[in-house]
């Protein structure tokens, strides 16, 4: 168990790792997503769309120009808001973010929220490379801003972001309107809630180190490090926390280095002594992500989702990219349209019920848990059994071992989410 007088964590981290660090010939992304311990995490697929040109598209707070197509994603996000914690698309890609805070200051004004620009580089991004240009180039125009919590109080930070396809991992690391961008070509790297781009910067925003050297960050001479410059002299509490669950996420690694599967990451994921997964009174781990993207363009890329709060009592579910997915109704929140307390200024002055099925059916089975330690450690080996069904299966079709036919594929989460509500009922 954390020691009770460690700081409370109160975000999130992603995880990546590429060949020679993983066991197979693929590029292993996860993350958890820390949030308000009572915000619902739904996890939702969007197709393919194209616009018309000059189109506009509004976003949690503000409208940006749309894209005249899109990409086909599945988003695990906060029920309130238009972006995601985190997702993939069609292409492979995988994002995730974490919120972070620098010498440049965060401001209440709405602008778009990292979140927003997550499901932003997903839809427009054929890469992670083109994704990061294309958040990079939205951030310079739009900035960042606005409450990232479904309360009164205004919550604001800036983010940083990982990012992964088949070849090569990316760090984006912002203050405000500027950034710095590490390519990773080999071997493992993770992110949680501080900046971790030293000198070895990759690509950047044209005016960084003017800005730097105009507010008095650095004199202009000698090398360059984004950390250096732009971390805060004195850190919040929630980032001196994060410094800690960083070098543990880092050792979990690197233990493994050389044998990284799915199940690897799923375990750092679930693990509670080190505070990568969060159960504190304000925040917890409430939504969880893991993808293996094989480097062989034949194979498919395969997507695990919580869509479920702890991910060390809930079951990974796959997905798969196919024509006509089946919606995963029971994962997805009602909608309140203009009613909801997120579209009316001021906002969140008001609660609304996001539950969706699959959530309330979890609840109770987490209350079972709690309440009855026989009943509660077979609903537990149950939810394993189910989850490394799934496994299997997604090993059995990688290796080329079982097809499984388009109509299976369309209907793959959906079939997991049904199964296992029917498993808590």
């Amino acid at each position: 168990m954390a020691e009770r007088n460690r700081p409370a964590p109160s975000s999130c981290d992603c995880f990546v790792a590429l060949p020679p660090a993983t066991a197979s010939r693929a590029v292993i992304f996860g993350k958890n997503s820390d949030r308000p311990r009572e915000e619902v995490q739904e996890v939702v697929y969007l197709p393919a769309a194209t616009y018309a040109r000059g189109a506009k598209l509004k976003c949690t707070y503000i409208e940006v120009e749309q894209a005249e197509r899109t990409h086909a994603v599945i988003l695990s996000r906060p029920a309130w808001l238009w972006g995601a914690e985190m997702g993939a698309n069609e292409h492979g890609v995988c994002i995730g973010n974490e919120g972070v805070w620098t010498k440049e200051p965060v401001g209440e004004e709405e602008a778009l929220l990292g979140m927003d620009l997550v499901r932003l580089g997903l839809e427009r991004g054929s890469s992670a490379h083109e994704a990061l240009q294309a958040i990079t180039a939205l951030l310079e125009r739009h900035g960042q801003g606005g409450s990232c919590k479904e309360e009164p109080t205004p919550f604001v930070y800036h983010n940083t972001f990982l990012l992964a396809d088949r070849t090569e991992a990316w760090v984006l690391e912002t203050a405000g309107r500027y950034w710095a961008a590490q390519r990773i070509r080999e071997g493992t790297r993770n992110i949680s809630n501080q900046l971790s781009i030293g000198t070895d910067i990759t690509a950047e925003h044209a005016g960084l180190r003017r800005h730097a050297q105009s507010q008095g960050w650095w004199s202009g001479d000698g090398e360059f490090s984004f950390t250096k410059v732009f971390s805060l002299t004195h850190q919040p509490v929630r980032m001196e926390a994060a410094k800690a669950r960083y070098c543990a996420g880092k050792q979990l690694l690197q233990q493994h280095a050389g044998r990284i599967t799915v199940e690897t990451i799923m375990d750092i994921l679930r693990d509670k002594a080190s505070g990568i997964c969060v159960d504190s009174e304000g925040f917890r781990t409430t939504g969880s992500m893991v993808s293996i993207l094989p480097q062989d363009p034949t194979l498919p890329c395969v997507h695990f989702f919580t869509a479920t709060p702890d991910p060390s009592r809930s079951v990974f579910k796959p997905f798969i990219f196919v024509a006509n997915v089946t919606p995963v109704l029971k994962a997805m929140s009602p909608s309140f349209g203009d009613k909801d307390p997120v579209q009316k200024v001021p906002r969140f002055q008001s609660r609304v019920d996001r539950r969706h099925q699959l959530y309330r059916a979890h609840q109770a089975a987490l209350d079972l848990m709690e309440t009855s330690q026989e009943q509660g450690q077979k609903l537990q080996q149950t939810m394993r059994d189910l989850e490394r069904q799934g496994l299997e299966a997604m090993k059995e079709m990688l290796a080329g071992g079982v097809t499984l036919h388009p109509e299976e594929l369309a209907d793959l989460l959906f079939d997991c989410v049904d199964t296992e509500i029917k498993f808590y009922e």
